[in-house]
């Protein structure tokens, strides 16, 4: 295998999403055959020894996909600093670590998908990759003009 920017090597193995990853390696968190990384290193898998916070990084073999259900009142996190209920309550069983793909507001409810494949995660929501998304809004009062405006404007 090819060697591979460490962030997206951490991403893939489920340990924090590309931009956790990086405030890991910024952080001195992250290490790789004994050194302290740094960001732009590169890792071969295969080969290479990675360590975050002194806990070996295993690549995950069985990836995860979950259809929630997300109900109102969870926050799309995996832990809210503010105590809140986050929607890894409602996935806890799981036997892996998963992460939210993309956001629904806390008093929102709807389907939200959560996996530990970092690469299928980033294909849905970067921009690059034109992946189409609709939503489904329902209000309980009228949408004024300048609201929607606002809606539209984005």
């Amino acid at each position: 295998m090819a060697e591979i920017r460490l962030q997206k090597f951490l991403s893939e193995c489920s340990v924090a999403s590309r931009r956790k990853s990086e405030e890991l390696i910024r952080d001195g968190k992250v290490w790789v055959n004994g050194k302290k990384a740094s960001i732009g290193d590169k890792v071969d898998p295969k080969r290479d020894d990675v360590t975050v916070n002194g806990k070996k990084v295993t690549v995950v073999k069985q990836k995860y996909y979950i259809m929630l259900n997300k109900p109102r009142g969870y926050v799309t996190t995996m832990s809210d600093e503010l105590g809140r209920k986050c929607v890894a309550e409602l996935v806890s069983d799981v036997g892996a670590t998963v992460y939210p793909v993309g956001r629904l507001d806390r008093d929102s409810e709807g389907m939200l998908l959560l996996t530990n494949d970092g690469e299928f995660a980033n294909m849905l929501m970067h921009p690059k990759y034109h992946i189409p998304k609709k939503y489904r809004v329902t209000l309980h009062t009228e949408l004024s003009d300048e609201n929607l405006v606002k809606l539209s404007d984005g």
